[in-house]
Order: C-alpha cells, then structure tokens, then sequence
C-alpha cells in the first residue's frame, strides 16, 4: 500500500482566486472561432476525470463532436426545441425569449456531448441502490471540474439544455445504455462578463442564498 499523501497547504491567496474563478466561471455562448491549442482539451478532460462518482464508477461518456454533419444535425435540433419553447410563453415573453442568445452551436470550435452510462459495470453497483440517479449527479460533477478547469486556461463553456436528448442520442449513435446529461460548447469567449448573460438581459437575475437555505 502506498503511503499517505501529504496534506495540501492552499494559501489565502489560492482561496481569494478560487473564489475568484466561481465568479468568472459564466455560461458562454459568445465564442470566437479560434480553435484551442494542440493538447488543451485532453488535459481539461484529464482534469475533469478526477471528479468524484458514486462507487467509484466514473459512468460520464464523452463524444467529442467533429462531424460536420453530426453538428449540424444537433443544430437543427436545438433550433426546433428552442422554437417549440419560445410558443409556450405569451406573445410578450415569447418575443424576449427570441432575442435571447442560448447557445453557441455555431461558432464554438469545441462540441462535447457528455452522456452518463445507465448501468456501469464499474464501481459495481455500489451506493446506486436506493439512488439510482447518482450516476447522472456524478456526471454533473464532471462537467463542473470540466468548467472550472477550462475558465483557468482562459476558455469559455457554454451548457446547451434546448435539444431533444432522443436524436441527439440517434445522431450520434451511441450506446442504448447511456443518457445524454449535456451538450457543451467549448471555446475562447468572445467577451468576458462576471455577471449572469440573463442577468444583463433582465431575463432573470440570481437571488439571495438565504432564499435557498432551510434549517430543520
């Protein structure tokens, strides 16, 4: 067995630009097209493996998405879905809806379709039980380590949730076992905000924490 690691000393300085890097962490979807140094995106993936998962299981999948094609087919499908959502709000909210920018599809050099294997023979069932769904959380917390590693390289990550998550599955034919958990655009942002992009756009501003906080 080997022995035990050192504990890690973080000084108040790395804890102030932690702090820091939640704050800039921002949705994208203003890209620029320039593609991403040779080697940066396996090393933001290597990172973003040493997330945490329930048993150990690791169940995140990752497509890289270069097809042309295969992009332009998910295009279509969050071009639909985001029409079909713009007709459930009323004239007045559906027109705002419209002049929102949701995504990056377009000029993102990078597309990532992060899927969460249903039932990994890794990790051997353990602690998925009861919760079943811990599968899908863990690959959540992968495609934060993603976020928060690619924001220190300067790159930006944009969550794409308007698409049907069926023909994404059939346009990339993957295992029948694995759900879609998100689509990510990836690539330099085009301009820097540490505010919310429907914040800005009086969509929604974020509310207090103490909103958010129960004691029992």
């Amino acid at each position: 067995m080997p022995p035990p690691a050192e504990e890690p000393r973080f000084s108040n300085q790395f804890r102030q630009d932690f702090e820091a890097l939640l704050k800039w962490r921002r949705d994208v979807r203003r890209f620029r097209t320039d593609p991403l140094p040779d080697g940066l995106l396996d090393r933001l993936l290597h990172l973003a493996d040493l997330a945490p998962s329930v048993g150990n299981s690791q169940p995140w999948r990752v497509v890289v998405v270069e097809s042309p094609e295969k992009r332009d087919g998910v295009i279509a499908s969050f071009e639909t879905e985001n029409e079909a959502a713009a007709e459930q709000y009323p004239d007045d909210k559906a027109a705002r809806y419209r002049q929102l920018k949701l995504a990056g599809l377009q000029e993102a050099p990078v597309h990532l379709a992060i899927f969460s294997d249903t039932d990994p023979e890794q990790g051997h069932g353990l602690g998925r039980v009861t919760m079943p769904e811990m599968l899908a959380y863990s690959t959540v917390s992968m495609v934060h380590t993603f976020w928060l590693a690619a924001r220190t390289e300067g790159v930006g990550v944009g969550w794409v949730s308007i698409l049907d998550p069926a023909t994404v599955c059939q346009i990339l034919q993957v295992d029948g076992n694995w759900r879609l958990v998100a689509y990510l655009c990836v690539g330099y942002p085009e301009e820097e905000h540490v505010d919310p992009e429907l914040e800005r756009a009086r969509w929604q501003a974020r509310s207090p924490l103490s909103n958010r906080v129960f004691h029992r």
